[in-house]
């Protein structure tokens, strides 16, 4: 797969050998235009599809492992009536999964963290805002929203959270240096449910289970009536096939606080 550095040093190349081959021939300008186009196509499309790992590596999956496993992850919680409906079904089916959670609900609706942890649950950091602005930031605003969410973590409950789930899945240069430089593992997916969408609930499932392996890491949120109803489905499906979901730290084998 390209990257962003890879692509870069193509175009750059392709822009020389076009400028060194006007001395001899007249280069038409719209080849000029294809060059610039195709660089300007990778980066957009790089930075929205996380799977690319254009800008910045993430784990998606770990399909070597010899367990049948997945882990079930959730953004942008916690959500105070939703959440909680998350860790009961859960607990029902005997299930651990991943919250990646926004700083600023973290400091709302912090006895709901403190229910996930006591729960044997995984938590991320999920920025401290979610602004939809978030692939326009700097690098330091960057790094102030992803240090605010593990300082307030880290005060609260005492964890030093080394796992990062991009906002909206996007990722660029900044974000890549931000989390670089804080230390953080990206941890994107192999299953995205869409559960967000107008998608109705049975759609979203068959989506998630059409083609699910062990080793795949599923995207949920844990702030729509939908999207618990989906999870239901979801934890009756991996019963029946015998498949247990664990948090995502495990499945990879990874750390998830320092």
């Amino acid at each position: 797969m390209l990257r962003f550095g890879s692509v870069n040093r193509i175009v750059i190349s392709l822009f020389c050998l076009l400028l060194i081959a006007n001395y001899w021939l007249p280069i038409p300008v719209y080849l000029y235009g294809i060059a610039a186009f195709t660089w300007f196509a990778f980066t957009v499309f790089g930075s929205f599809f996380i799977q690319w790992n254009y800008h910045l590596t993430s784990h998606h999956k770990n399909h070597k492992i010899e367990e049948n496993k997945v882990a079930i992850t959730f953004d942008d919680g916690p959500h105070p009536e939703f959440t909680p409906q998350v860790l009961g079904l859960l607990e029902k089916y005997n299930a651990k999964a991943t919250f990646f959670c926004i700083g600023n609900e973290v400091e709302k609706y912090q006895s709901i963290v403190s229910t996930i942890l006591e729960k044997g649950h995984t938590i991320g950091n999920h920025t401290y805002s979610h602004t939809r602005n978030f692939g326009f930031l700097s690098t330091e605003k960057v790094k102030q929203e992803l240090e605010d969410t593990n300082s307030l973590v880290k005060a609260i409950f005492n964890k030093s959270m080394c796992l990062y789930r991009p906002a909206f899945g996007v990722t660029n240069p900044r974000i890549k240096e931000a989390v670089k430089d804080l230390n953080l593992t990206s941890i994107g997916w192999s299953v995205r449910s869409l559960d967000t969408t107008k998608r109705p609930k049975n759609m979203v499932v068959r989506r998630i289970t059409k083609n699910l392996k062990k080793g795949d890491i599923i995207l949920l949120h844990d702030t729509s009536a939908k999207s618990v109803a989906v999870l239901e489905q979801l934890l009756l499906f991996l019963q029946q096939k015998k498949m247990q979901s664990i948090p995502v730290n495990k499945l990879l084998d990874i750390v998830a606080y320092e």
